[in-house]
């Protein structure tokens, strides 16, 4: 059973939130700001945290910049009233998976929730499917239709990233630090030519997925059909 901790200084949306989830048959705990969400994660395991932004004491930007500090695989969902482009920039990059902005239907927020646990499931595997593709990161292999082949190494985590994460936006940022770490010297444009020779490599009608780009935000691997 997945337990997922509800941060909001709200009671009366932390009661909706957690009940809610109670009754789709999640664990629940619960945390009244940030630094009380950060005390509970290093008390219990949880699979999955919906936070909000405004908050006394620690707010929700705050905790994802502590949270990722240990935590770096464990869904993020943001709550927040703010719709502004700037806001969920900088949500992303400081480590939110998903962004769902008040007032939200219940009915999306549960799909949203179930959507971020299937692709973190995803993503703690070594191998995955994108596609017609199968990429292995024991072997950093590619196979397609019974032909396996090898890609560049930057190529291959970049799009292993990508593919871990289907359907979730990941920011410039995060992609750069995680293909070409911390001290990376070059600038974004690098990311960019290394997109472009996916996209010119995979062309989406053989092998049915697509990166598209995310405008201020980054970019998404998105399946089709």
């Amino acid at each position: 059973m997945n337990k997922i901790l509800v941060i909001d200084d709200d009671y009366y949306i932390r009661e909706l939130i957690c009940t809610v989830l109670k009754d789709e048959g999640f664990s629940v705990a619960e945390a009244v700001n940030g630094r009380d969400a950060l005390e509970k994660l290093g008390e219990e395991k949880i699979d999955l945290c919906v936070l909000d932004i405004m908050m006394p004491q620690m707010d929700g930007y705050e905790f994802c910049k502590q949270a990722r500090r240990y935590y770096e695989d464990m869904p993020i969902l943001m709550l927040t009233a703010k719709s502004e482009l700037s806001q969920k920039v900088k949500g992303f990059e400081l480590g939110t998976d998903d962004y769902l902005t008040k007032p939200f239907e219940i009915d999306e927020l549960l799909v949203r929730i179930k959507a971020l646990l299937r692709r973190y499931k995803v993503a703690a595997s070594r191998s995955i499917n994108i596609g017609n593709l199968v990429m292995d990161k024991s072997s950093y292999t590619v196979i397609s239709n019974n032909d396996q082949f090898d890609i560049p190494m930057k190529e291959f985590e970049l799009l292993f990233m990508l593919g871990s994460y289907p359907g979730k936006t990941l920011s410039r940022d995060r992609l750069i630090e995680e293909v070409w770490g911390l001290d990376f010297e070059g600038n974004e444009r690098t990311l960019d030519v290394h997109i472009n020779r996916l996209r010119e490599r995979f062309q989406s009608d053989i092998y049915k997925f697509k990166i598209t780009t995310i405008r201020g935000l980054g970019y998404r691997l998105e399946e089709v059909k």
